[in-house]
């Protein structure tokens, strides 16, 4: 049964094609993964298919009675409400449903056979919904979705806008899971979860009965998950069933196939012309090349698809400082609170550190400690005096400025030209230069960043979570760029696969919190 039909929509921004002619199906039970490069669209249709956007033409049917719960990568909550309060409100509809019911209940008192007929039919149908959804066992609900995503240990009863970025995405993560819905949306949700809470989020979606749509770059996480993938490219929308790799192979078999069509035609198109260039002249041949320019007006011409820009990312080294790059002394961290025990740490000269352990452990919090942009709660962090850093922070504001305004603010020296050269390098096209930060997609607002510390000549990379929001490409071409920098790095990442041949170090956090893990 099909419970979402999108027919023929269409749907720019300006002079830019997010969506041509796009039709997709969505049916009971399917466990959909979309995907694309970044900027091509995918945040955009989920957009529109849940009504945040009007498309400018084509027909979304949902089926009836349909419930959706969609987690986007804007998601925000409201200070004041603690988390309890948050995932309690993931069963608002069914407390109303349950009002609905009593009243009905009320009504029965005084009314006809043919209205308490109609009334026994709608508490039987409310109660089944209350039934199905696990209304009657919400406590419990709440503590294993909350101790699955980490919750539990940070506190139920904790104000939401104390949180970190990642304790705020599992909380909104949490409360989608907790509606479950009959179509579940989610845009990214793995970008703020660690290793253990991804295994959690893939069990639940490996299990879960309903259907859902998933938009991630991380493709280990899809394999494990989807058993269709919808592929969105050059504003063309594409389905293919089975996992991402089955996906990989039909795309690439479809791509050599139509390279192959192409050489074939444009092999014919040339003796067509070479044809009718030698024989129109002439009164015994003439006929002859009218018939085969009839033909060559006539035929249906193969286009292959433009190729998208690939980024290429590189960081320039500065002098090369002092054995020791950073060196920590009985430090402990933390916000008033110590996070951890004290700390005795050495950063090394052309070490390679990936930081790992679950969120709200302080990761982020030892960064900007070892940087000196928060104090530590007490201890000492010294600098070698060379240090040059370039960091990547997880989160930043998105500003109404222009891409190239962006880089210009930083580096007011470079010319119009060079700001655009450096841009188009991290795999951004024109439009995306002269757009708004705040209008460009996750990843593309990534590859802003990512060039502005291309620009800077360091020796010690910083590197908050950058693999957030990049598509497949930017993460491998990033890979390479942090093993081919011959300084220092300082890494955070949730993703094994990304940092574990890049690093010969792993700090573990927790083994040094004084929390328990």
């Amino acid at each position: 049964m099909s419970i979402l039909n999108v027919e023929n929509v269409t749907h720019g921004f300006g002079a830019r094609q997010i969506l041509n002619n796009a039709s997709f199906r969505l049916l009971k039970g399917e466990h959909i993964g979309l995907v694309g490069a970044n900027g091509e669209g995918k945040s955009t249709f989920l957009n529109i298919i849940t009504g945040k956007l009007a498309p400018d033409e084509g027909k979304i049917e949902w089926c009836r009675h349909i419930t959706t719960g969609y987690l986007d990568q804007y998601s925000t909550l409201t200070k004041g409400k603690t988390i309890a309060d948050v995932l309690r409100d993931a069963f608002a509809h069914y407390a109303e449903l349950e009002q609905e019911m009593m009243a009905l209940y009320d009504s029965m008192a005084d009314c006809s056979d043919e209205e308490m007929a109609e009334a026994m039919e709608k508490v039987g149908e409310i109660q089944d919904i209350l039934d199905y959804s696990g209304y009657y066992t919400i406590d419990a609900k709440i503590s294993e979705y909350a101790n699955g995503l980490g919750l539990g240990e940070i506190g139920l009863d904790r104000d939401v806008s104390e949180l970190s970025g990642g304790q705020r995405a599992k909380v909104l993560l949490a409360k989608v899971l907790l509606e479950n819905p009959m179509i579940l949306i989610l845009d990214e949700p793995t970008n703020f979860l660690d290793e253990n809470h991804i295994a959690w989020l893939k069990n639940f979606l490996q299990n879960y009965e309903n259907a859902f749509i998933l938009v991630s770059h991380d493709i280990p996480f899809l394999n494990d998950v989807v058993n269709v993938i919808y592929h969105v490219e050059n504003a063309v929308l594409t389905r293919y069933t089975g996992d991402y790799d089955n996906f990989q192979k039909m795309y690439e078999l479809k791509k050599r196939q139509l390279e192959q069509a192409y050489e074939k035609q444009q092999k014919e198109i040339a003796d067509l012309e070479d044809f009718i260039a030698r024989n129109k002249a002439r009164v015994a041949t003439t006929n002859m090349a009218k018939s085969r320019q009839k033909k060559l007006d006539k035929m249906d011409k193969i286009t292959l698809m433009s190729e998208k820009p690939k980024p290429n990312f590189s960081f320039q080294s500065a002098r090369t400082p002092g054995r020791v790059v950073i060196e920590c002394k009985d430090l402990v961290l933390g916000y008033g609170e110590p996070l951890t025990k004290p700390l005795n740490l050495k950063l090394e000269c052309g070490q390679k550190v990936a930081i790992k352990g679950v969120n709200g452990l302080g990761k982020s919090t030892l960064l900007k400690t070892l940087l000196k942009l928060i104090p530590p709660v007490s201890g000492e962090v010294e600098h070698d005096q060379f240090v040059e850093v370039g960091y990547f922070e997880q989160e930043e504001e998105a500003t109404s400025e222009t891409a190239l305004q962006t880089i210009w603010d930083e580096y007011p020296a470079m010319t119009n030209a060079e700001v655009r050269a450096a841009l188009a390098r991290c795999g951004l096209t024109t439009e995306h230069i002269t757009s708004q930060m705040r209008v460009l997609s996750g990843g593309e607002n990534a590859k802003v960043r990512l060039c502005r510390l291309m620009l800077k000549r360091i020796n010690l990379l910083v590197l908050d979570e950058p693999t957030n929001h990049l598509d497949v490409d930017a993460k491998d071409e990033l890979k390479s760029a942090i093993k081919d920098f011959k300084g220092t790095v300082l890494l955070v990442s949730h993703e094994p696969e990304f940092y574990h041949d890049v690093c010969d170090e792993i700090w573990n956090l927790e083994q040094w919190t004084t929390k328990i893990v």
